[in-house]
Parts: C-alpha cells; structure tokens; sequence
C-alpha cells in the first residue's frame, strides 16, 4: 500500500489532469507548489498561501535542519504545524543546497559546513530521512547527487549511481506509513542515463518519482528531451514531479509530456527585484514606462494585486525602496502561476491544452 494514490481524472495527449491523495489530504494536479525555503515564502505568510490557493508548498531540508533544527519543528507537531499552515507540505531533501556548497562527497554520504555559523555536518540517505521525518512533511524526498550542466559524462554516470544505492538506502530506512517517500531521477541530458536512472528508481516502488538535476544550466531544448526519457519509464499511477522548474513556458511544456507537479524560487526571486509574469510575458515594472501607467500588473490576472494596484503605483515602492514592493510582485507571481495551472487542469479536462500550450509559448516561449 503506498502512501500517495494518484486518480487520472482526464488526458489530453501525454498531457494529464488529477487528484495525488496523501495520507493527510488531497492536492489537484498539474500543481505547482511555492517554495518556504526556511518555513515561509519570501514576504508571505500561512495566511497568504490560504488566500492564494496553494495545496502544498515546499521546505527545505538543509536549512530547517540547520535552523531551528528537526527536533525543534518535531516539537511543535511538523512543519505544517510549526508554521501555521494547514495545507500539504513537501520537503526537499536538501540535496541540492548540499551540493551547491562542494562538500566531501564519498559513496556513503556528503560532509558540509553549515552557511550560518561554518560548523561540519555529516549528511547520509538515512540521515535525510530522518531528518524529514521529524520535519513531518507529507512529502518527504530521497537525498540524491544534483551535478551542474554541463558536466562531463563520468561525473553524471557517478551521480546516477550514487543517486540509485542512496535511493535504496532511503527507502530501507523509511519508516513513516503517514509520510509518502519519492524517489529523484539524475541522468543530465543523456537520453539513455536518464532511462535507465528512471528505471532503477521505479523499481524501488516509489510513492511518486521526482525528475532532478534538470534546469540546472542546460537550454529548454536540451532538457526536454531528457525529461521524456524518463517520464517514459515512469509509473503513470504515481506522481511525477519536475524539481526546480517554475518558467511558464517550461511548465506547460512538460505538462505536455506528462508531468504533475513543481516547485520553483523564480516566482518570488525575480518578483523582489520588479519582475512579473503576465499573459505577455515579463514585465520589468521598474521600468520608467510604467511611472504613470494605471493599469495592472496583467489585466487579465484576477490575483488581488491585479484587482487592486496599478504599475505606476508598484513602481513608486520600488522606486523609494518600500518592502510592500516585493511582497506585492511576490503575491502576483504566485497567484499568477496557481491560475495558469488551474488553466492547465481546466484545460487538459475540455481537450483544448494544445491552443492552451500554444497561448503561454507564444509569450513565453
């Protein structure tokens, strides 16, 4: 019995819509979900993301580990709990922040130093488990080796195989029936490493399957193709997830290919610094243009932002450095993703994702 049960309620091509049941709620797929790095979105709270629409929002392992600690969140129920939020919770294994830091990587684990205060820390399959399990996320995922693209062939292989014994050392050590486990796909852009790390990772019986180390410095055009490979040797009764992946134009694209969730910071990242999605593309509102502009960020975008303020008036924040700047953009490009993918289920429901797909490609693309 897994964890996580996955109802396809309709297809459109590869294309398709549903509902991922966990043992502690239910969240609508294709869904993206809003990064909390360290238990809050940049400038929102609980409340927002209620507001918003959310069903599941992500935490970051390395740095809820780091600070408070896993024990401290434990004690206040779970990160859901801890943070006063009542929806689903995903949390990353930390996998990726580890390798960004070019620890000491051995066959059994990595050694980092802590980012706040320097201290060392030995980071085991098992350890990311545990560690998550006291986190109480109802997602929890696999520790696996993110390399950078382009990597030469040898240290992709190195980290397709490393991923795969981690991914059966996390599943051994696995012990909350509650908390679904999903196991992560590597294989960089090489069409066949990517099948066969697909492959490996199904066979371990999963309770969903991320696809990893994509978006990582390769182009659209290459990842997609990788991407394909391993969603073909994927179980089509688990979730399928596109870590890391958040640009519209890349969503709707691997939403064609069969993918169900995401997560990504570039929705609150390039909103803090003036950027915002719109059904055109980005607006750059700092822009001297929109000094006087009366119109919303996209009029088309029914978020309260939109409803709310103007361009000329966002940019002023910007411009005098007021913080509400960045937590208005935030909310917009937060809101503005969640109806995209609302789009997307409605869509893929009625048979109409090819003009849906063709639309956001021709903004975006």
């Amino acid at each position: 019995m897994h964890a996580v049960r996955f109802d396809t309620a309709a297809t459109d091509g590869s294309a398709r819509t549903g509902v991922a049941h966990t043992a502690r709620g239910s969240y609508r797929t294709p869904c993206f979900m809003p990064v909390g790095t360290r238990g809050a979105i940049k400038y929102l709270s609980a409340a927002d993301y209620e507001r918003l629409g959310a069903e599941i929002v992500l935490g970051n392992t390395y740095h809820l580990m780091l600070r408070p600690g896993a024990e401290t969140v434990a004690r206040f129920g779970g990160l859901g709990a801890f943070a006063g939020w009542g929806g689903l919770t995903l949390t990353d294994s930390g996998g990726f922040q580890v390798f960004s830091l070019e620890p000491k990587v051995d066959d059994d684990g990595v050694t980092f130093k802590s980012t706040y205060d320097g201290s060392s820390h030995r980071f085991t399959p098992e350890v990311a488990v545990h560690t998550q399990e006291l986190l109480g996320a109802d997602i929890q995922m696999v520790l696996d080796v993110c390399p950078p693209l382009p990597s030469p062939d040898h240290v992709v292989r190195l980290a397709v195989e490393r991923t795969s014994m981690w991914a059966a050392r996390a599943r051994a050590a696995h012990q909350r029936p509650d908390q679904a486990l999903f196991g992560i796909v590597q294989g960089g852009v090489d069409e066949a490493m990517r099948a066969e790390s697909a492959q490996r990772t199904a066979a371990l019986e999963f309770d969903g399957y991320g696809i990893g180390g994509l978006s990582v410095g390769e182009t659209r055009e290459q990842m997609l193709p990788a991407l394909a490979a391993a969603l073909t040797h994927l179980p089509t009764d688990r979730p399928r997830y596109l870590m890391g992946v958040g640009d519209p134009a890349s969503l709707v694209e691997a939403v064609a290919l069969g993918v169900d969730q995401f997560d990504c910071v570039m929705q609150t990242r390039i909103g803090r610094h003036g950027t915002a999605f719109t059904s055109q593309g980005k607006l750059h509102v700092k822009n001297a243009v929109h000094a006087m502009s009366d119109e919303p960020l996209d009029p088309t975008c029914t978020c309260e932002v939109c409803t709310r303020h103007s361009r000329g008036y966002i940019r002023h924040l910007f411009q005098v450095g007021e913080p509400t700047a960045s937590r208005l953009l935030s909310l917009h490009n937060i809101a503005w993703t969640l109806q995209l993918m609302d789009r997307m289920r409605t869509a893929i429901a009625t048979g109409t994702f090819d003009s849906l797909r063709a639309e956001v490609l021709a903004a975006w693309g």
